[in-house]
């Protein structure tokens, strides 16, 4: 798979390691501390309350407001954050809630509103009456799903204090919900004006819907996709709205990496929510596989390694495929925020869309968005290594039985024209015939896609070990350049190391030495410098001759 590179405009990313909290529930203890040095939920709401009493006017709070906690997180250090929710005169206030954060003592620091406005009404009794609310929210409803004949419509208005859109005013909030033809879910929530009856705000209430997919190299798979009238459409609300369209077979026009014309994206739609056929000649098909591998991707570095989406914002970016005329690649570009995926000549390579191919086209993304490693000598090596690595991990933390992890890459997109049985082979990189098993001082002089051999190797070595085995079912022989014995930490550890040294200490300009030692700080970071981990790093890396 080769790479499309451009710099972003106005685009700009930070990454690190996320850390999520549930409600009232403490966050992990750090190195040395203990539960009782920290304060508990408990301690942290009756802080909190304290607070609330103290600043009530720095926080706009009168005697006509209640509040609600929400939500309690404990930092590490000790430091307490606290969300709530408020009522005016017992009504839900839209655009209430606040966040009240105190230090590790109980003390108070500051606070984030959702507003900063004054709530005062001078009466909260609606001029327009609730079942009026409710009929104009039917026919916003009825107006989002024209030419249908909705079944089984209900809509309940709920009177609140919209604190949302500019001055606060009394609203009616209402729900409507009713069935299509085909007797699925359709769903809108209108705010309406109490006092005037003019619509403030509408959006629907079912955003996503859970359909499946027959792919042509994963099997059935579930897909997240959205509602939009009398069909579906292949975009996916839960992960930032990533979606799949139709270059419709044709190309870019670029030139010095700008590009006069795009290929198109035509999002694909679908009647009733179950795509493609699992054959090549359903042009939705390929999409099934290219949207299954953006959902697994995301899944793989949300679910690992805390990041949403490829620069961590929790923005998706969008697939095409179908691209050009028998075009055997695919790639990632940055100047589209877009994965792009050829159907294959048919007898070397069929649609270039598996699970792997597609954590590698996407893994791509995320090294633009941290080291950003230049696409040229050992460090254009690095980059593509990287996504080969993540590729191959994605692979295995889908879990398909269809698509079972491996240490081959691209092997399902691959026919027997093409002479072997994958792209390229992780545990003996030279298997292609071009690849570098072992760094010397002529690697950087190869094609990117050649000198990853190097990162390849020292990534198969930290994860398995050397010599031959067999995982997953399938057989493995990885000398080393050596003649050591190196032992495998496993996918996990390998996995944390590889991100967190990208995201942490890679730069743009990293070669194999910088490899080494940003692996080797990864590494003492997460397990300690006199850990098994990091003498097997340092192993790996000597074994495919990088020290």
């Amino acid at each position: 798979m080769s790479r499309i590179r451009h710099v972003r405009g106005s685009r700009t990313a930070t990454a690190g390691i996320a850390a999520t909290t549930a409600t009232l529930l403490l966050a992990a203890l750090a190195p040395g501390a203990t539960a009782a040095d920290r304060p508990t939920p408990a301690a942290a709401l009756e802080h909190a309350a304290s607070a609330l009493l103290d600043h009530a006017g720095a926080l706009d709070l009168t005697d006509a407001q209640d509040t609600e906690a929400r939500d309690v997180v404990v930092d590490e250090d000790g430091a307490q954050h606290v969300r709530y929710d408020r009522t005016y005169r017992g009504l839900p206030v839209l655009g209430g809630d606040f966040v009240v954060h105190l230090a590790p003592d109980g003390g108070f620091r500051d606070a984030d509103r959702a507003t900063d406005a004054a709530l005062a009404l001078p009466t909260v009794t609606p001029k327009l009456s609730a079942p009026k609310a409710a009929g104009l929210a039917a026919d916003a409803l009825r107006a989002a799903n024209p030419g249908e004949l909705l079944k089984k419509l209900t809509a309940k208005p709920e009177l609140v204090v919209d604190a949302l859109h500019g001055a606060p005013k009394l609203a009616w909030r209402t729900d409507a919900v009713a069935q299509d033809s085909l007797g699925n879910p359709v769903a809108r929530t209108v705010l309406t004006d109490a006092g005037t009856g003019a619509r403030i705000d509408a959006w629907d209430s079912i955003e996503s819907a859970s359909g499946d997919g027959k792919s042509l190299y994963g099997g059935t798979v579930p897909l997240e996709t959205t509602r939009s009238g009398a069909s579906y459409q292949l975009k996916d609300a839960t992960r930032g709205d990533t979606y799949t369209g139709d270059a419709e077979n044709q190309t870019d026009l670029c030139f010095l990496g700008i590009c006069l014309v795009r290929a198109p994206a035509t999002l694909f739609t679908d009647a009733d929510n179950h795509w493609g056929t699992g054959n090549a000649d359903d042009r939705a098909s390929a999409a099934v596989d290219a949207q299954y591998g953006t959902d697994a991707t995301w899944d793989y570095y949300e679910d690992v390694h805390g990041r949403s989406g490829i620069a961590g914002d929790g923005k998706g970016s969008y697939n095409r495929v179908h691209y050009g005329n028998k075009y055997n690649n695919a790639f990632w570009d940055d100047s589209c925020f877009c994965m792009t995926y050829g159907d294959g000549d048919g007898a070397t390579f069929g649609p270039l869309v598996s699970l792997d191919i597609a954590g590698h086209e996407m893994s791509h993304g995320v090294t633009s968005s941290t080291a950003a490693l230049t696409y040229s000598g050992e460090s254009g090596g690095l980059n593509e290594a990287t996504s080969d690595i993540f590729g191959t991990l994605v692979e295995w933390h889908a879990g398909n039985s269809a698509d079972p992890g491996d240490y081959l890459i691209g092997e399902k997109a691959v026919r027997d024209g093409f002479g072997r049985e994958a792209l390229r082979y992780m545990d003996r990189p030279s298997r292609d015939g071009s690849s570098a098993d072992c760094w010397s001082t002529s690697v950087g002089d190869l094609d990117v896609h050649y000198s990853s051999g190097v990162a390849n190797h020292f990534a198969y070595l930290l994860a398995e070990g050397s010599g031959a085995r067999t995982v997953g079912g399938v057989s493995y022989d990885s000398p080393t350049c050596d003649g050591s014995t190196v032992p495998g930490i496993g996918r996990d550890r390998l996995g944390d190391i590889w991100y967190r040294a990208l995201t942490v200490y890679m730069t743009s300009s990293t070669d194999y030495a910088g490899a080494r030692a940003a692996t080797l700080s990864a590494a003492g970071d997460l397990y300690g410098t006199d850990s098994a981990e990091y003498a097997a790093v340092g192993a790996a890396w000597s074994a495919v001759n990088v020290a």
